[in-house]
């Protein structure tokens, strides 16, 4: 999915989630957790962050209020004339005046988090510059605005906010001074570079999914307004489905018509996708070891095979497809999912505790299913991340949807992948605890600075901690949770060769289909949510969870081997935590430097 770079960032920063939709179960925020009291640096650097912050929320303002900063819960994107030029000049401005702090800053933590920003800053510049090279800009809007509105509509969302969620959709539809409908600055956008026909149009496959996508985001707009008992928005709601709809004629008529049936991106955006997500080796290289991963898990797979069988009482065999085909029998209904999956959260947490695996807060973990709507935004499971600026209590939440929204005509596609009873292991040890959930609220609770939580953000620092909680759960796991781990695991590097390899044209979809249903063992509607996403909804994205994974075991090595019996893993978990989003590189310098000169013998 085509999306302009500074809106790309917030959702890259929800990259969990990726997208925000339905209404959540009622869970009020709980009182605030005890924080850890912060260094003083980070307050400084919190201050410097400021900088880039207000500029990437004055033209993602919907980015801004859902992190926490106050100011920005009635305003929407910028789509107004060259965005993406007047973007990059304020984000040069931004980007010099850090310089300016880093040439007269002496603290080499402050330094580091200016550095870190600076970077960033320019990431996004450079990014932009590639968007306007090759890319017509062409913006999705109905979930631009379905995701606007549920950042204020939502239980953990304080009432006093809520009602700013009509003057947003009022400026969204053109009904407030000073604002167009958003739909025709889209249009407009487009229409300014339609003529270069050396710009690409989006993939056809990716237009025509939104198109599809469009009533559930206006009903889920609506439910939305209606559980939440906001008065007078019928006429502005009225607005946006007329508008939507038109918004929706005008893409079949200019949109489609340039929109390429190849859903290759250019090499160079390409590789900037891969860049921006944290892979810092060549494509061919990352190939080269997903392959051999993806070779050595189904070996271990195979030996798991036959003592899975006999736990479960399934017919004796070695092929670990027919033993998952057996496990995913077991399916949990929508009502007995949910404690099913509360049941497997309270054992996982005993046993992080008695192993000492890692520091765990006291307060329950939210889990929740998505609605339809919430599933054409985003259909994988993904953790909802609580507000990282100014939180008064918020905590994260793992979604789960049921299905994969068609494209067209005909029935949802039903997953089997995430609501058999084995399955719910590895997915709440990589989304809940002691992966995403824990790992966000930690750097809520310990005070992390906004340099290393929102702007050293990446998929590889994000998700490579996630797949390595499950790895750490597998021992612990009845036999069939540690199958579909592996399975999952061997997913994650199925995904680390199939998507460069389909953006370099190396596979075929069909191919790469067989691969995910006939090896990897996953359900048709999954197979479809997995190719989307690496065609066109994320491009480079996948590959993340494999080289993290990879990065964080390469660095728990090191540090075992240097400590020796001195090595505590617990220790070494709330260190990592500690640290926020450090991309391998810096990270593995703190673990050098700090962690194991602290933990030495003397």
């Amino acid at each position: 999915m085509f999306q302009r770079p500074l809106a790309a960032f917030a959702v890259a920063v929800l990259c969990m989630p990726a997208a925000l939709a339905a209404p959540p179960s009622s869970t009020p925020p709980s009182p605030p957790a005890a924080k850890t009291a912060a260094p003083a640096w980070v307050a400084r650097s919190n201050a410097d962050a400021q900088v880039l912050l207000k500029t990437l929320a004055e033209f993602n303002p919907e980015f801004a209020s859902q992190f926490g900063l106050p100011g920005y819960d009635d305003k929407v994107i910028d789509l107004k004339p060259n965005v993406d030029v007047r973007a990059r000049e304020a984000l040069i401005r931004a980007r010099d005046t850090l310089g300016a702090k880093l040439a007269k800053t002496t603290d080499p933590n402050v330094r580091e988090d200016l550095e870190i920003m600076i970077r960033a800053a320019d990431r996004f510049i450079e990014s932009s510059k590639l968007q306007d090279q090759y890319m017509l800009p062409y913006t999705d809007i109905g979930q631009t605005i379905f995701q606007g509105e549920f950042g204020l509509l939502q239980d953990q969302v304080a009432p006093a906010r809520r009602p700013h969620a009509l003057a947003r959709l009022k400026c969204y539809v053109g009904m407030a001074p000073g604002c167009a409908p958003v739909t025709k600055e889209a249009e407009a956008l487009f229409e300014a570079k339609a003529g270069d026909k050396k710009l690409l149009g989006p993939y056809k496959g990716e237009v025509e999914q939104n198109l599809a996508n469009t009533p559930r985001y206006i009903e889920g707009v609506r439910k939305l307004f209606a559980k939440y008992k906001i008065e007078g928005a019928g006429p502005a709601l009225d607005a946006l489905q007329k508008q939507l709809g038109d918004y929706d004629a005008w893409v079949e008529s200019t949109v489609l018509p340039r929109a390429r049936g190849d859903a290759r991106l250019p090499e160079a955006i390409y590789a900037d996708n891969l860049k921006n997500v944290g892979i810092d080796i060549p494509p061919e290289e990352l190939i080269r070891q997903a392959e051999q991963s993806f070779m050595e898990i189904q070996a271990q797979m195979e030996t798991l095979a036959p003592y899975v069988a006999k736990a479960e009482g399934f017919a004796p065999t070695t092929d670990y497809r027919t033993v998952i085909k057996e496990l995913k029998k077991q399916q949990l209904d929508r009502n007995t999912i949910e404690p099913y999956y509360a049941n497997v959260i309270k054992q996982i947490e005993a046993i992080i505790r008695e192993h000492h695996i890692v520091a765990l807060p006291r307060r329950q973990m939210i889990m929740r299913l998505a609605s339809e709507a919430e599933s054409a935004a985003q259909p994988a499971p993904h953790m909802d991340p609580p507000p990282l600026v100014n939180n008064h209590g918020e905590r994260g939440q793992f979604v789960l949807p049921l299905g994969n929204p068609p494209s067209g005509a005909g029935k949802n596609e039903v997953y089997d992948d995430f609501t058999c009873k084995a399955c719910a292991w590895t997915l709440t040890a990589h989304e809940g605890r002691p992966g995403h959930e824990l790992q966000f609220s930690a750097m809520v609770e310990h005070g992390v600075s906004l340099a290393r939580s929102l702007f050293a953000f990446n998929s590889v620092n994000v998700e490579g901690w996630a797949l390595y909680a499950e790895w750490m759960m597998v021992p612990y796991e009845p036999p069939g949770g540690q199958m579909i781990a592996l399975q999952l695991r061997l997913l994650r590097a199925a995904r680390a060769f199939l998507d460069p390899m389909l953006n370099l044209g190396l596979i075929t979809r069909q191919r790469a289909h067989d691969i995910l249903v006939d090896d990897v063992g996953i359900s048709e509607a999954f197979a479809r949510e997995e190719l989307d996403r690496f065609m066109f909804r994320s491009p480079g994205q996948a590959t993340a969870y494999f080289y993290g994974y990879s990065r964080i075991l390469q660095l728990r090595a090191h540090a075992e081997i240097a400590l020796g019996g001195q090595f505590k893993l617990e220790q070494f978990n709330d260190f990592l935590l500690s640290q926020g989003l450090l991309p391998p590189d810096q990270l593995a310098e703190a673990v050098d430097t700090q962690f194991i000169p602290a933990h030495r013998a003397h």
